[in-house]
């Protein structure tokens, strides 16, 4: 449950003042192309902001398109959104670009970030370790998603544990970064890790 203050009543009124949605800063990162704008974009309430530069031929010469050939644009900067959950409770989505040389950005794009919620394409692992380490290594309280393209996962959850050796404490599950319902409870899984941390170091 996410705790945020109760509505107030006017000092000489005596009526209710509505307290608008407590702000809550969260981060969807991972490799290039794993689906990162397509979540922001899936959950938005607003017409989301979007920093996408066309592919070019170097760029292509850089960046594996082999698992996404249908890619024209990618993220250079950040993609940015916005969910109110409830009355009481707004998300606030920044999207971090994929690509390695891009990775001098992270740090502004995550400050004041309560969580992550880090994509995987099980399709090419080896583009989704350096994301995971970097939540593991700022200790951002974070989950991780498996967006099933298609409707089907290369690897099981084990094995993608795996192999991004990632501690049993992360979350670890599947979502499908097309529909929203699927981007919510992914973004919920996220909260419930950023809170239970908060409320534990609360009490210690």
């Amino acid at each position: 449950m996410v705790s945020v203050p109760s509505p107030t009543h006017g000092a000489h009124s005596g009526t209710a003042v509505e307290q608008p949605p407590l702000p809550v800063k969260l981060v969807v990162a991972g490799g290039f192309g794993v689906g990162k704008t397509t979540a922001v974009g899936a959950i938005s309430e607003i017409r989301p902001l979007t920093t996408e530069a066309a592919i070019t031929e170097v760029a292509a010469g850089v960046d594996d398109l082999t698992h996404t050939p249908g890619k024209t644009t990618t993220t250079v900067a950040m993609d940015f959104g916005c969910i109110t959950i409830s009355p009481t409770l707004k998300l606030y989505l920044f999207g971090t670009p994929g690509q390695d040389r891009f990775g001098f950005m992270w740090d502004d794009v995550t400050e004041g970030a309560l969580g992550g919620l880090v994509i995987v394409d099980t399709r090419r692992l080896d583009d989704c370790y350096a994301a995971v380490d970097y939540f593991e290594h700022k200790d951002i309280p974070f989950a991780v998603a498996v967006n099933a393209f298609d409707g089907e996962l290369q690897h099981d959850l084990d094995q993608v544990r795996w192999a991004l050796d990632i501690s049993d404490h992360v979350p670890l599950i599947v979502f499908d970064a097309r529909e929203t319902g699927s981007v919510r409870d992914a973004l919920l899984v996220v909260l419930e890790v950023a809170l239970s941390r908060a409320q534990n170091a609360a009490a210690n």
